[in-house]
């Protein structure tokens, strides 16, 4: 690893290019060019909505950084010289490189006051960020310079001192502390993750947790199911209850309990406790025979659950809410009822949610009409899209958090992976079907839900400005998945009064911040420009999590209080199994 630190920039692009292209055997293909079984099973990655992407995509895309390089020699002569002269004040000592503020990787006060690991660690970062402005200047557009960055990130990241045991100062102390104990429960930690499969190192303690005990746990029943979804009512806990009740909506790649953590940490026992009356749907985790099921399916079961929740409720409106991937098929109900000229919803919550193309930085940088030809044709033969391949995905979008991180923590420290609910959630993804895995890319390539009339749901076209209830919308300020801006832009479709706040974190911290989580902030504004830099240039911070201000925003639009009702569900709708229902436990 120190001779590829030590390499010249243009050499250590090519060197990683050699590597892939020998990774990628046979030869470079085109993406969406027919691949062998045995190339399906090399490492994947992309977009989770493509699906995967093979080595040989991740190949051409070092091949054509590599040749647009070879194009430019006067750009790598001068990144060449910069880096020799990084290296002149690295050997005499006179560098003042060191890792970015929050990079955890280098905590270790030997990173600094050790003279070989300082000179590793900069060495190291002397390169990579070579590498980096290398990309900057390789003449590409936009979208092909992100998609070559995180791609020679993915690099970057593996070969980063840290990640090998004899460069990890902290590995190197806790293997002297525990005579060797530490590099035999490192091998264990390995020999299970190969056991079970696991792709990357495991990111959780899965014994800790048990959903409808430790995760999952607020007090309800199931009052109403069909094929698609269980309808879950909360028991209230206080005296008095809101009269208009809301339907929560979940991510249609994954199970609900996202809003329902561990106590003290949930959404729905937040809310249950100021006088909600909630609602959750739970959706079954479809099965190659559900392959069919497309957006009319989910939209025409998600009806039969309004009526549901206005009959046991008493009421004649209902409020909603969803979070990520959830927007698309409540967006799409919202259309349809306002196509019917229904009034059925009072307002809706759309968390981290976006419904149109603006993805961001790593979502859909592979996309290209071949890949989603090829990523259609590939979930339609399976019948569903699995959530591990979909987590995969994810996982890799954030490499050095998510791979390397636990890679330092379970193999070279010997330690077990941490007991987090949000990464055991992470890791108990559901199926995506063929059918609506195919809408899905068909919506977000070609922004087909914001453009009026493109879309028809249960026979009626969609036009989001016709949706013109108040919308509560919450964007995260570092979401890597759902881009704050394009959270902001998208909510701007609909044609009702928006109320925008935005999270001072990323994607699923976002989402779960109950009130009191140390440093938690967020921006508001009382007006909504029409670009998002100008909302936040004016927008004001908040103090603690903005499920307060959101609360406070549903009650006023949530009715009288009534006194709570005494049992769950009623005589049409009878309460069934216990919360959290049995379609979240089906594998």
């Amino acid at each position: 690893m120190k001779e590829q630190v030590g390499l010249a920039p243009g050499l250590a692009v090519e060197q990683a290019a050699e590597l892939i292209r020998v990774l990628a055997s046979p030869p470079i293909q085109e993406p969406g060019t027919p691949r062998t079984k045995a190339e399906e099973e090399k490492i994947k990655l992309g977009s989770p909505f493509i699906g995967s992407i093979g080595a040989g995509d991740i190949a051409a895309t070092m091949a054509e950084l590599y040749g647009r390089l070879g194009s430019r020699p006067q750009v790598v002569m001068e990144e060449t010289g910069r880096y020799l002269a990084q290296w002149g004040r690295l050997l005499s000592g006179k560098s003042d490189l060191s890792p970015p503020k929050g990079d955890r990787r280098f905590d270790d006060p030997a990173w600094r006051e050790n003279p070989i690991y300082r000179l590793s660690l900069q060495a190291y970062l002397a390169w990579s960020t070579a590498i980096d402005r290398l990309v900057d200047k390789a003449g590409a557009d936009h979208r092909t310079t992100e998609r070559m960055r995180y791609v020679a990130s993915l690099f970057t990241e593996a070969l980063a001192p840290n990640n090998a045991l004899i460069c990890n100062p902290s590995a190197m102390k806790r293997l002297l502390e525990t005579g060797g104990g530490s590099l035999v429960e490192g091998m264990r930690n390995l020999i299970r993750d190969v056991a079970t499969k696991n792709a990357t190192p495991a990111q959780v303690d899965k014994s800790a947790f048990q959903v409808g005990e430790t995760l999952a746990a607020t007090p309800g029943a199931v009052v109403f199911r069909n094929e698609i979804l269980e309808l879950i009512q909360y028991a209230p806990t206080t005296a008095e209850v809101h009269a208009v009740p809301i339907m929560m909506v979940p991510p249609v790649v994954n199970k609900f309990y996202m809003m329902d953590m561990a106590p003290g940490r949930s959404l729905i026992e937040f809310m249950v406790g100021r006088g909600v009356q909630v609602y959750m749907i739970s959706w079954r985790n479809p099965k190659p025979e559900h392959g069919h099921w497309d957006l009319d399916t989910y939209v025409a079961a998600m009806m039969e659950a309004v009526d549901a929740i206005r009959d046991i409720a008493a009421s004649p409106e209902i409020n909603t809410f969803t979070i990520c991937t959830g927007a698309v098929p409540l967006v799409s109900l919202l259309g349809h009822l306002a196509a019917k000229r229904n009034p059925v919803v009072r307002s809706t919550t759309m968390v981290v949610s976006v419904v149109d193309s603006n993805e961001g930085r790593s979502l859909g940088l592979f996309a290209t009409p071949a890949t989603i030809r090829d990523a259609k044709r590939k979930s339609a033969e399976s019948g569903v899209l699995s959530g591990e391949e979909m987590a995969k995905v994810f996982t890799w979008m954030r490499a050095k958090d998510l791979v390397w991180n636990y890679w330092v923590n379970n193999y070279l420290l010997g330690k077990q992976p941490p007991a987090l609910d949000i990464l055991y959630w992470n890791n108990d993804p559901i199926r995506l079907t063929a059918a609506l895995h195919a809408q899905l890319l068909d919506i977000y390539s070609q922004d087909l839900l914001v453009k009026p009339g493109a879309m028809t749901i249960l026979g009626t076209p969609i036009d989001l400005a016709d949706i013109r209830h108040d919308t509560y919308v919450v964007g995260g300020i570092t979401d890597h998945i759902s881009v704050w801006k394009g959270v902001y832009n998208s909510a701007r479709k609909f044609g009702g009064t928006m109320d925008f706040v935005l999270h001072s974190s990323g994607h699923v911290q976002s989402v779960i911040n109950p009130p009191g989580t140390p440093k938690a902030k967020y921006w508001s504004n009382d007006h909504t420009p029409d670009s998002p830099e100008e909302w936040l240039a004016s927008a004001r911070i908040n103090s603690d999590s903005w499920w307060r201000h959101w609360v406070e925003w549903l009650g006023r639009r949530s009715g009288e209080r009534l006194p709570a009702p005494p049992m769950l569900g009623n005589d049409r709708y009878p309460a069934g199994a216990q919360a959290p229902g049995p379609y979240v436990r089906e594998p």
